[in-house]
């Protein structure tokens, strides 16, 4: 008798949750990460004003979070405006050794930083990490362009790998679109707005689909996304906090 796709996935998820990876302890985890979200988010209101629009729609069970980027800023507005739970596990810091770089050290003390290699040495790693932060019932999320935005209202290709893990992990994908974040004035809104969950359980995990729902995703975050007017730049600080952590290296002088 078929067990059905339903029980295929909660079998497929059973046998990434008895692999799951977690060297710091739980306890310890779950500390790191509320205390790092009141502080964040102390530090994020006290120079922006974030609004999440469409709160209702914030996934409550496991899925694939897909983001736009433009700013090194956009994770802790995240952790400032998501919702304690489910938690939200981040996919994206370039180094595996987090304890490379200012900003990687503070994302990696959250404990919630799921890193990849961008030469794909170590990619099957990388990839079973992601997929067992689903397994555990948690958030994944991904700033789906791989890099950083120049212009607000514009969102890059969407890589491949947010509807890869979508497949896998037969969860769904939420699209979400950062807007206002580009230069960071003090005061200034900064704007996330949740999107409607896109269905990836039941597809197929081939090229085309992956295509497909890859192509799904680019429409609804470029639909979600509000273009914002920079009618005057930021102070000399302004400027600074912008750029100091940004991670634009085709950018010259």
């Amino acid at each position: 008798m078929d067990p059905g796709p339903a029980k295929a996935g909660d079998e497929r998820r059973a046998r990434l949750r008895s692999n799951f990876e977690d060297r710091l302890a739980p306890w310890r985890r779950t500390v790191r990460y509320h205390f790092g979200r009141i502080v964040i988010g102390f530090l994020v209101r006290a120079y922006v004003r974030p609004r999440l629009v469409h709160p209702e729609r914030w996934p409550t069970e496991p899925a694939v979070v897909c983001f736009n980027h433009l700013s090194w800023a956009d994770p802790f507005v995240l952790y400032t405006l998501a919702p304690a739970r489910p938690r939200l596990y981040l996919y994206g810091p370039k180094e595996t050794d987090l304890r490379v770089g200012r900003r990687n050290r503070l994302i990696g003390w959250f404990g919630t930083a799921v890193p990849f290699e961008p030469g794909k040495r170590d990619l099957l790693t990388s990839s079973r990490r992601a997929l067992n932060v689903l397994a555990q019932g948690r958030l994944l999320g991904i700033f789906g362009e791989g890099r950083l935005s120049e212009d607000e209202g514009l969102v890059l290709p969407i890589n491949p790998g947010v509807a890869f893990f979508a497949v896998h992990g037969g969860v769904p994908i939420v699209p979400i679109a950062i807007s206002g974040s580009r230069w960071l004035r003090f005061g200034k809104r900064i704007e996330v707005r949740v999107g409607l969950p896109i269905a990836a359980a039941s597809r197929k995990a081939d090229r085309a689909t992956i295509a497909q729902l890859t192509g799904e995703v680019q429409a609804a975050l470029e639909a979600l996304v509000v273009p914002v007017s920079e009618e005057r730049l930021p102070g000399r600080f302004g400027r600074w906090l912008t750029d100091v952590f940004a991670d634009r290296p085709w950018r010259t002088e």
